[in-house]
């Protein structure tokens, strides 16, 4: 098979690793790719956004399979523009990805289908959103509405703070059109987890389970970012509560889109708030998480491309996956300034040193080549994944590989994984 991966980021070059590993591969492409798929398919320099031009390249390569990686050539329509041409995707249709594109769309549906989810109110006016915040104070969570980089969410703790949040969105628009309109929710206190399954439709195959670390900072401190670190399994979901997040919110979910003539394709990533042993939904993405997919394909053990394949040409049929057991780690090594601004063309060095520990991996987000040297050119930087047998052992790992790597103002969390570390002590 001929299979593009469209995307640049540490989760196109985790996907076009993994993919690059199958026998039924004939050629990878990487649209446009990073110096990290580099070395593992042929980077073609068309941007994530512009569908046309993909549509025309994976039309005269007679490309099998296309895979998506971002939201936004998703929102933008990359599915029904390529099935227009009779080219198979990788994801949902423009209508489907609503389930992440649109705040409002996904909580509007999660109501209607009886998923459970926190209360929320919307609003399209900035004065009407302040007056339900003077009336309510806090603590809320404000969203924008749109794509927003995953930095489109503020949990704020108090009126003040949530005044300040809509405004920024709404007035100030640093969103841009994505905080055109707000969703006002109820602050749920648990703890978060995700959950990706594969859909064809109608049948759905679960990948592990994974804990992202959104916040900028070390104790879940700062303000969120697109993530700064992620592990598999995450041992906040039991066996028994993956169950229930099965029947209780992926199945109705599936069912519900394709009852509304939106049948989801692709893989569906459902944030999970754990509130006393109950999941909660607080999010819905249309595509892999990132970086929760360095750690998950760190521990699959199957060939990705049928699996994908499968999803796409809505034949998962009864398919199921075998995990490693084992854990995996990633952490994130971001630009000094991240999540805000931050320069670009810092020098890198250490990355062979890093990919020489052992059962370490390191992949390439934000980072270009000039002059025959790495350099800087993001704000997530590098995703930095270990696998070993327990979850202390891969931090440990993980962490050994970071501190091989070098740049001028590099940070990243040094906590990655903290949650997974008390929950195993707990079980002792």
């Amino acid at each position: 098979m001929k299979v593009l991966v469209v995307g640049s980021g540490g989760r196109e070059h985790a996907l076009t690793w993994k993919l690059a590993q199958s026998p039924h591969l004939d050629a990878l492409y990487c649209a446009p790719g990073n110096p990290g798929t580099r070395t593992l398919a042929r980077n073609v320099a068309i941007a994530a956004e512009d569908v046309g031009a993909l549509r025309r390249f994976a039309r005269e390569e007679q490309i099998d399979l296309t895979v998506v990686g971002p939201e936004a050539p998703l929102a933008l329509g990359i599915t029904d523009a390529f099935k227009a041409e009779g080219l198979r995707v990788f994801g949902p249709t423009q209508a489907a990805a609503q389930l992440e594109s649109s705040k409002i769309f996904a909580k509007q549906f999660m109501l209607e289908a009886g998923i459970p989810t926190a209360d929320a109110v919307t609003f399209d006016d900035l004065a009407a959103a302040e007056s339900h915040i003077r009336h309510h104070g806090g603590p809320v969570v404000v969203k924008a509405d749109g794509l927003a980089a995953g930095k489109g969410v503020t949990v704020c703790q108090n009126k003040d703070e949530a005044l300040q949040a809509v405004r920024q969105a709404m007035q100030e628009r640093i969103f841009g059109d994505a905080g055109r309109r707000v969703v006002l929710e109820e602050f749920l206190d648990g703890e978060e987890a995700s959950f990706h399954v594969l859909v064809d439709g109608q049948n759905v195959v679960p990948l592990a389970t994974s804990q992202d670390h959104k916040r900028a900072y070390d104790g879940d401190q700062g303000p969120n970012t697109g993530g700064m670190g992620a592990y598999a399994p995450a041992p906040v979901v039991s066996e028994a509560l993956q169950q229930r997040v099965l029947s209780d919110i992926v199945m109705p979910t599936v069912g519900g889109m394709a009852a509304r003539g939106m049948p989801y394709r692709g893989v569906l990533y459902v944030g999970l708030m754990i509130v006393e042993d109950r999941p909660y939904v607080i999010e819905f993405n249309a595509r892999f998480g990132d970086p929760e997919t360095q750690a998950l394909l760190m521990l699959l053990d199957d060939d990705l491309l049928p699996l994908l394949d499968g999803a796409a040409r809505g034949q998962l049929g009864d398919a199921r996956v075998q995990f490693l057991p084992a854990a995996a780690v990633c952490v994130v090594m971001a630009a000094e300034g991240y999540p805000g601004a931050y320069s670009r063309g810092m020098p890198i060095t250490g990355i062979e040193a890093a990919a020489d520990q052992p059962n370490a991996w390191v992949f390439h987000a934000g980072t270009d080549e000039r002059d025959g040297h790495l350099v800087t050119n993001g704000g997530r930087v590098l995703g930095v994944t270990a696998r070993a047998a327990g979850i202390a052992e891969a931090i440990a790992e993980a962490y050994r590989a970071v501190e091989c790597i070098q740049w001028p103002g590099r940070q990243f969390r040094r906590d990655i994984g903290r949650r997974a570390l008390q929950h195993v002590a707990s079980a002792k």
